[in-house]
């Protein structure tokens, strides 16, 4: 499992410019996954937003029929810094159990994007790879922090390319504007964005699921505005694969 990181690359992204309240903001988060309307996981995120900082914890845990293919538990936490670009990550650490085998992800980044990584175990590299360069993690944001966006204007929303890396696939997910309007559950406009996904690095040339994603998949991803942070978070995404739709959806985002 790059592992509970597999479905949040299905939701990413980040930008722009938007006031912040200078009082501190904190939120949970809890969002359910389902593959052709089967329950696989469920996940929560407890986020604080201060004026120039943010940390993010988060669970992610396999349920229903998902435990008979992936049975997985997992923890993430992601700090950082708050700027006039929006969010920019320091580290983001991932420890999880996959079908009893335990994994840990620490990524730690600079000013130009990734400055390094741990991965435990190291993943399996199988020829032909794509391997990381230094160019391929300029300016490149981690799965959770990816996505979130900053904006005033919802027109911008989806005017962005993500750029994100979960320690060992570096990818993109090129957004193109589909609509505005209510989302049902969540006050104000919300922002639904079409995205093509384009693999750049970290993975075996001509592998089947990443040619799916690049070539085949549908994927939409919904935005709502989260409290009064300027930031706008994902509430809603659907990415088809290979053995049918994913989705996943925020059933609650309050304050605490």
């Amino acid at each position: 499992m790059q592992g509970p990181t597999a479905f949040l690359v299905a939701l990413a992204a980040l930008s722009s410019a938007a006031p912040l309240h200078a009082s501190e903001q904190s939120f949970r988060a809890e969002y359910s996954v389902t593959l052709l309307g089967l329950p696989i996981a469920r996940a929560s995120f407890d986020s604080t937003f201060l004026e120039d900082r943010f940390t993010i914890a988060g669970t992610v845990a396999s349920t229903g029929v998902g435990r008979i293919f992936d049975d997985t538990k997992g923890t993430t936490q992601v700090e950082g810094a708050i700027g006039k670009d929006g969010a920019q990550p320091s580290s983001y650490v991932l420890d999880y159990v996959s079908d009893g085998k335990q994994g840990h992800t620490t990524i730690r980044f600079g000013g130009a994007g990734v400055e390094s990584v741990v991965n435990r175990p190291e993943p399996k590299r199988r020829s032909p790879w794509v391997p990381l360069t230094a160019d391929a993690l300029h300016a490149t944001l981690d799965p959770i922090t990816s996505t979130l966006i900053r904006t005033s204007d919802a027109n911008e929303v989806c005017n962005r390319t993500i750029r994100f890396f979960d320690g060992e696939l570096r990818a993109d997910l090129e957004l193109t504007h589909m609509s505005i309007g209510a989302l049902p559950g969540f006050d104000g406009e919300g922002v639904t964005c079409q995205a093509r996904f384009v693999p750049v690095a970290g993975y075996r040339q001509g592998r089947r699921q990443i040619e799916f994603l690049r070539n085949r998949s549908r994927i939409t991803i919904s935005f709502a505005k989260l409290g009064e942070t300027g930031f706008y978070t994902p509430v809603d995404a659907s990415i088809g694969t290979q053995v049918g739709t994913v989705r996943v959806t925020a059933s609650r985002i309050a304050l605490r």
